[in-house]
């Protein structure tokens, strides 16, 4: 497949040896762990040092991710010098057809919400995992996600469903949320090939998307409509307040932190940033089910991660971060897929093995 370059489009994209918690049984203290040698200990709110798990031990960055990573540090970050809607919306709007063969795509309507299902060969149609989209709730498409779309199919052998709900400024907060409220309800008796009850779903987003996930997870929650098996958040976006520390010291190489006043200002317009639907770090976590969080190293969103692990966490929620090292924003959508990416989607596929209902 093509790789695309340009800071513009790799913004929109946005192990080996990922540095784990897998909270199985609620813990007495909400602890990120993190092996202290990849990222340099802090002051208040520094990351404690991981555990000795096995499944934590840490190996070396791939030699195919090292140079990925310098090759995008020659970039200048998205929104360094101006931020340019119109590209950002061009280059996220594009189409990225997968490489896998064999793939079906099949569009549909949602009431007035374009989608589109994504199917490998051998997926469980009534295994449904519904992705949202990043593209900091004013950009992205469906299309885009194409890819990153086949390869989480292919490994979990299920359907992907890709909306594209309402986009801001044009449609501010929740137009969105309410769009994957929607889908997600629709999700549940619909599948490929028509009305059709589903044996379990999932949802999953990344950056934005992130955000919608744990948004949509804790608005399910509140009206009592049914909730999925899963949740799992790829670099999520969860503090409008722009609170994390990550903001300020991480050297992103995808996307300049001068961006995220921009992106807040035309999702929210004049909504409260600490409303928990849009800032999902000051939700209450009670009664969601487990969550998956993989965030890179190298990115300004990661605290946002850590933070909203540890409230969900506090709150007796099971939650396993993944802080992968060398990694930066949305590693796991980057074509041709990096080892950490293939390895991030395996463990996505592993989560929601091991979170489908007993039968």
């Amino acid at each position: 497949m093509k790789r695309f370059s340009g800071s513009v489009v790799l913004v929109c994209v946005v192990a080996v040896g990922a540095y784990a918690i897998d909270d199985t049984q609620p813990q007495p203290k909400a602890t990120v762990q993190q092996d202290s040698t990849a990222i340099p200990k802090r002051g208040n709110g520094g990351i404690p040092p991981r555990s000795g798990a096995p499944e934590d031990k840490q190996r070396a960055v791939s030699r195919e991710s090292v140079e990925y990573l310098k090759g995008l540090r020659k970039n200048t970050p998205f929104g360094t010098k101006g931020f340019d809607l119109a590209a950002l919306r061009a280059g996220m709007g594009s189409r990225r057809e997968p490489t896998i063969k064999g793939i079906k795509f099949i569009r549909v309507k949602i009431g007035d919400i374009p989608c589109e299902w994504v199917l490998a060969p051998g997926a469980d149609p009534d295994l449904r995992l519904l992705y949202l989209h990043g593209g900091g709730f004013v950009s992205g498409s469906g299309g885009f996600y194409l890819t990153l779309a086949a390869h989480l199919s292919a490994a979990a052998k299920c359907a992907v469903l890709l909306p594209d709900y309402r986009l801001a400024p044009e449609h501010r907060f929740p137009a969105g949320l309410e769009d994957c409220i929607c889908a997600h309800q629709w999700l549940i008796a619909n599948g490929p090939a028509g009305p059709a009850p589903s044996q379990a779903t999932f949802i999953a987003g990344d950056s934005a998307g992130g955000n919608l996930t744990l948004a949509t997870l804790l608005a399910l929650r509140d009206r009592r409509r049914p909730l999925p098996a899963g949740g799992i958040a790829l670099s999520p976006a969860t503090d409008w307040t722009l609170a994390s520390e990550s903001l300020r010291t991480a050297d992103d190489p995808i996307i300049s932190a001068s961006t995220m006043p921009v992106f807040r200002d035309h999702y929210l317009g004049k909504t409260d940033p600490r409303n928990p639907l849009a800032s999902p770090v000051f939700g209450n976590y009670r009664g969601i089910p487990p969550l998956l969080i993989q965030v890179g190293e190298h990115e300004m969103l990661r605290d946002d991660s850590v933070r909203v692990a540890k409230k969900a966490r506090s709150d007796g929620i099971p939650v396993k971060l993944e802080i992968w090292p060398g990694m930066f924003h949305v590693f796991q959508s980057h074509e041709p897929l990096l080892p950490e990416g293939q390895e991030a989607i395996d463990h996505v596929a592993d989560f929601m093995r091991s979170s489908l209902p007993r039968r």
